[in-house]
This record gives C-alpha cells, structure tokens and sequence, in this order.
C-alpha cells in the first residue's frame, strides 16, 4: 500500500534543511539595520556607537518566492509555507579581534556556528555615525576617525578570521595525537593550510581537493566558509541600480524604511526609486545560491510550501527532508515542473496533458519541482 505525501509533514518528525548566515562586519556599519529590515521589525538593538550588539540577534526569515501564491491560488489553499533562512546579527569586529580585542572571542565564537558569512562593508558617507576602524576598546578617540573604504574594512576581518585560523592550525600541528597517530595526511594538510593562511591565503583558497575538505572538516576554520560581501551604500547611490553578481549592493536605511511600508506601496517606493529588485530579496537568494540550495514545490488543499534541499539530492532524501521516516519508505514521486503545472491549473490538468512524470529513486530533484511522494506504509 502506497500513500501519497507532500502536502504537509506530521508535528515533531520534519527533517529540517537548516541555512544558517552570520552577518558580520566592523563596528556601525550597518549589520544592526539591516538585520532589522530582514525580520521587518525592531528586533536588535539600533544605536550609534560600537558594540551596541553583543549577544548575537537570532531571526528566521521567509525567503521570498512569488511561485507559492500562484500555486496556492490553483489548488485552493490559503495557507502559504515559505522556505526559510536563519540571520544572525553578530557582534562588531576590531582589528586585533583574533587575540582577544573588543569582543573578539564572543565574535569569533559566534562565527563558527553559521554555514554562510556576509560582510557588511560601509560604502556610505556620514559624519553623524561614529567609525571604527582601529582600536581594542570603544573609546571615543580610537573610534571617532571618519572615512569610508570598504577594501580596507574587508581586509580587517578576512585577516582577523585568518589569524584565528592560524592560531587552531598551530595548536593542531602541536597535538601529541596528531605526531603520534601516524596521521600523515592530516600532518600534511595542516603544514599546506599553515603555509596559506601565514600568507593571507583564506583555508578555501588552500584546500584544493575534496579529500582534504573532508579531513579538514573537523577542524571548523573561519575561513573554510563561503562569504557574501555587502556594500551598504547610501539612498542615491547609482550602485544599487545594478547588480554585478560579486558582490550585493544594499542601502540598509532604505530596506528599513521598506520594511515598515505594505507590501503595495513598497513595491511602489521601489519603483520610484528606479530599482527592480529589494537588496534583501537580492541577498536571501545569493546566500541560497552560495551554499547549493533549491527548492522543491508541494500544493495541496492544506498548503502550498517550499521546502529546502541541497543541489543535486535525490529523490528519497528530499522527502525526508518533508518526513525523517520518507526516505527508507520512498517509492516512487510524481513530478511536475512549475510552469506546466501552472498552465495546467494543477495536478488533474497536467496529468491529463502527459506533464506528469513518475520518478524513481535516483531521479535528482530540480529547482521549481512540483512533487507529490508515494510512501509505502
């Protein structure tokens, strides 16, 4: 006996696909704003001068997918059930973060749990927003130079993530474990990724092969991690007309102001504003495209929902992500790409017009899937 799934996945037994993405940067230079425009309320704390956040700010965020109102609307459902993206709004950074400077350990700390990081870098002028580029403590004397240069800004974190690097590195070169457990390889690797991070190299540049990311798991490197980098530019600024694709270009003042408007009237701000696109919506997908991840479709009378999985998984893995029990129960998937589905005003339409395919276990899951599991009992 075979039942169908997709639709809704029972309380208490959903496999989670987690994202979580660390925003990251010196000390005002918009991480605070920005995280209050991604969760469209006041949840961190705002305020104008370093280290107003301490603790890390924790929100999960929709990711934004026009495709789920449509398919909501053919199916008959009000319920929508967005993919989701974990911000954590962590603590400025200072030079010398790596020894202990500022808040550097609680900082350093918090970098390790995310599995994506994006870095805020100040393109903005304004002499009213106190700046910190050099210093150990938030005084005023070392805080109160001004400037604006986000290549220098990037360079001060990816070096204080490097120092930290080196300094893991070096007490894993000194375990006794590692000298006397014939690990010749990781021995190897720990000389190589040494050798790079001593001249500035990120550990991603360094390993070169997937054997040594795999043994290289296990040591959590700062700067193994993918990065976003984010320009917060100024409201006129012509940048954020444009997107090169390298990096994300943000006014975070304008995204908070979007933030408090209805939907209508923002998409109308931003009209006027000549952009097509919110920053936001901008870097929610790019951190679903820097860690490989799609999204697969389900409709039903319940929901409509768009569920989280890795590019390039198979079919049984991606209905456990729906079920933890999906997979080794999987039989077969009836599979609709989202554009015949919608042409066809749903299942009955598709399948009846020969759009619907029968997958089986290696079938590998594509973006936009409109699926519907059959699970043995």
């Amino acid at each position: 006996m075979t039942t169908p799934y997709g639709v809704r996945a029972e309380s208490g037994k959903i496999s989670p696909m987690s994202l979580k993405v660390g925003i990251v940067g010196l000390p005002n230079v918009g991480k605070s704003t920005l995280f209050n425009a991604l969760l469209k309320r006041q949840q961190a704390l705002v305020a104008n001068y370093p280290f107003a956040t301490i603790e890390p700010n924790v929100g999960v965020v929709e990711v934004p997918d026009e495709r789920l109102s449509v398919l909501a609307e053919i199916v008959g459902t009000s319920k929508i059930v967005y993919a989701t993206v974990e911000f954590v709004d962590i603590a400025g950074l200072v030079a010398g973060a790596a020894s202990g400077a500022g808040l550097g350990n609680k900082f350093l700390s918090h970098i390790r749990e995310v599995d994506v990081i994006v870095q805020v870098l100040r393109a903005f002028e304004d002499k009213e927003i106190v700046w910190a580029r050099e210093g150990t403590t938030p005084t005023a004397t070392q805080f109160g130079g001004q400037g604006v240069d986000p290549k220098s800004d990037y360079e001060v974190v990816t070096a204080e993530l490097i120092l930290k690097d080196l300094e893991t590195i070096q007490k894993m070169k000194e375990s006794k474990t590692l000298r006397e457990n014939g690990l010749e390889k990781k021995r190897e690797l720990a000389e190589k990724l040494y050798t790079g991070l001593d001249a500035g190299r990120p550990a991603r540049e360094v390993l070169s092969s997937g054997e040594e990311w795999k043994l290289a798991t296990d040591l959590y490197l700062l700067t193994m991690k993918k990065e976003i980098r984010v320009l917060n530019v100024s409201e006129d600024d012509q940048r954020l007309k444009e997107y090169s694709g390298e990096e994300v270009v943000i006014s975070a003042k304008i995204e908070a102001e979007l933030s408090e408007l209805p939907e209508a009237e923002a998409k109308a701000y931003l009209s006027e504003l000549g952009i097509k696109e919110s920053g936001l919506d901008k870097l929610i997908r790019k951190a679903y495209e820097t860690l490989g991840k799609i999204s697969f479709l389900t409709a039903g009378e319940l929901e409509a929902r768009a569920w989280t999985i890795e590019s390039g998984m198979k079919a049984p893995e991606a209905a456990g992500v729906i079920h933890t029990d999906f997979t080794k129960k999987f039989i077969k998937a009836k599979v609709c790409t989202y554009g015949d589905f919608v042409a066809q005003n749903g299942w009955k339409g598709a399948s009846e017009a020969g759009k619907v395919r029968v997958e089986g276990r290696e079938y590998v899951m594509r973006d936009g899937d409109v699926v519907e599991f059959m699970i043995g009992s």
